[in-house]
């Protein structure tokens, strides 16, 4: 029996879908890349933006269409399709207790899911609706996966959760938990996902600081620099905030790659609002930008809200600011000619990579092993895209 996995959307999804592809390798089941040569096909979905359900939803009627006897599975977070029923799941978290389930091995870095949902009420996100509130791994069992990851020869492991600064299990949060998986192998690299400004953000960057293997990146979702806005979004932190937790990273992680996600067009967003964030990413130190227009999902209070911005305003704001953002890394990107640096190696045939701060990095005709951690002497950088030599 042969399974083909579709994913789409961001990291959670990816480590759900990772997790479920072990269980059914470990159950016997061959995968394969072709819908043709499955005998089950699975579709992860994501309903994040209206062309993020749009491109789901395509393919899904195109698979049903052309393989009409196909076993067809769809989960994820995708709402239901106006014109066919589309089932709605997501894979449980893990209440307590160590997981004798198998580890996926086929990624060249580790996805580690250790919270699901969000207790958030934000106008324009549609995500709680699928995933209900949050809810955190066990402690211990995060530790014996991340412990079992290491064990079959991962180099960095990816945390991954719907919203990490909500984790909490046995009194113990985000900043207790990094540390601790830091502590289990000098060996593996910790990455972290997307923290949003808050006390447990602040005490992520001072362990972030104390732990030479959790990856030199933060990413915070400021979405507007605004804060009418940022009210009207109910984000629960304000501009000053914002700013506040990138200078702390600043201050004690020098050198560190900073990423944030933006948004354009949001209802009634004014020339002022936008001007606003647009300021924020051009004086603040911002490495890896994702910006992208609103998108109005159908169940949100910000799909009805008035003050609606014409689709060609929230596009074209969009690309003012990937222009600003495209430039800023790839000033950061040259900072780092002649310095020395680290990869995990995702592409053997060009011993191509990560680094701890969020750069791509190739080492042209070296030859260096997938997955394996490999220090570099970067020689050079082209647009935000770095090459060297290993040392």
């Amino acid at each position: 029996m042969k399974v083909c996995f579709e994913t789409f959307g961001c990291r959670l999804n990816r480590a759900e879908a990772l997790d479920q592809e072990a269980e059914y390798l470990a159950d016997g089941w061959k995968l394969t890349s072709s819908h043709s040569d499955a005998d089950l096909i699975i579709v992860r979905g994501c309903s994040v933006t209206r062309r993020a359900q749009r491109d789901c939803e395509h393919l899904i009627a195109h698979i049903r269409k052309k393989y009409p006897n196909k076993r067809l599975l769809v989960e994820g977070c995708l709402a239901t399709s106006r014109t066919e029923k589309i089932a709605v799941r997501h894979a449980p978290v893990q209440a307590s207790g160590k997981s004798s389930l198998p580890v996926p091995t086929r990624t060249a870095r580790a996805y580690l899911k250790v919270q699901d949902g969000c207790s958030g009420k934000c106008t324009f996100c549609i995500v709680p609706k699928f995933r209900g509130k949050s809810s955190s791994i066990d402690f211990d069992a995060i530790l014996d996966k991340a412990k079992r990851f290491i064990d079959v020869g991962y180099h960095e492991i990816v945390i991954t959760g719907c919203n990490l600064s909500l984790y909490a299990s046995g009194g113990k949060r985000l900043p207790e938990l990094m540390d601790a998986l830091a502590g289990l192998s000098p060996e593996c690299r910790i990455r972290l996902g997307s923290l949003e400004p808050s006390e447990v953000a602040a005490d992520t960057v001072a362990v972030i600081a104390s732990r030479q293997n959790i990856c030199r990146f933060m990413h915070i979702p400021v979405q507007s620099a605004s804060n009418r806005i940022l009210v009207a979004m109910k984000r629960p932190y304000t501009v000053k905030e914002v700013e506040d937790l990138v200078h702390a990273i600043r201050r004690q992680i020098p050198g560190a790659g900073i990423g944030c996600d933006l948004m354009t067009g949001f209802p009634s967003e004014s020339d002022l609002d936008f001007m606003a964030t647009k300021g924020l990413l051009e004086r603040e130190p911002f490495s890896r930008v994702h910006v992208f227009p609103f998108s109005e999902r159908p169940g949100t209070a910000a799909a009805s809200m008035l003050g609606a911005i014409p689709s060609e305003i929230r596009k074209a704001r969009a690309k003012e600011l990937s222009k600003i953002a495209d430039e800023k890394r790839t000033a950061f990107a040259r900072r780092f000619i002649g310095k020395t640096t680290e990869i995990v190696v995702e592409d053997e045939d060009t011993a191509s990579g990560w680094t701890s701060e969020y750069l791509w990095c190739s080492c042209p005709h070296a030859k260096l092993p997938r997955k394996s951690l490999a220090k570099v002497r970067i020689t050079g950088a082209s647009g935000h895209k770095l090459t060297g030599t290993p040392i």
